[in-house]
């Protein structure tokens, strides 16, 4: 995303623009994940995926109430997948989910290849022990998104390579 020769000093400005919104999103979440860890008492693990867990959930609940404003009425889950997987994974991390999956028994499953907040760490296997505390915040975005859209489910993400991850969506059916 650099800037070439052709585009005008207006259209620079517009890409650094948006080049440093997202860095700074990417630095906010790493700032929220070190605090949270820093002001944990005994920094119990659990204690703190479940905050940030909590914090995503709010915000994902802010978000999809936003973004789905003008969108008509889905008509089933997998609609609501499809725009979570296109919209809203779009708006947070500037890219679509890479595949989506479903065995069409409420559980599905969404990969990003380049996951936006695992791409600052090393590539290979060295830092796969800190992911789940950088992967609390955005499983919570999802399950609040989904919760705002009458949807209660469990959601996980497993990495078995950097930067991919998977997360893992049940539905949890009432």
């Amino acid at each position: 995303m650099v800037p070439s020769r052709g585009q005008s000093e207006r259209g620079k400005i517009i890409l650094i623009s948006k080049m440093a919104e997202e860095v700074l999103f990417e630095f906010l979440h790493m700032e929220l994940v070190s605090y949270i860890y820093r002001t944990a008492k005994n920094n119990e693990e659990d204690t703190c995926i479940s905050k940030l867990e909590h914090l995503g959930y709010r915000i994902g609940q802010s978000l999809i109430e936003r973004f789905t404003k003008d969108t008509p009425r889905f008509k089933d889950d997998l609609d609501i997948m499809k725009f979570l997987c296109k919209d809203f994974w779009t708006a947070i991390y500037k890219k679509q989910v890479d595949n989506l999956r479903t065995n069409h028994q409420g559980v599905y499953v969404l990969q990003d290849n380049r996951f936006k907040l695992l791409q600052q760490m090393a590539s290979g296997k060295q830092y796969m022990e800190f992911a789940p505390k950088y992967l609390a915040l955005p499983c919570g975005l999802v399950r609040g998104a989904l919760a705002n859209l009458g949807i209660n489910s469990i959601v996980t993400a497993e990495v078995t390579s950097m930067p991919a991850c998977k997360f893992q969506i049940i539905i949890q059916k009432t």
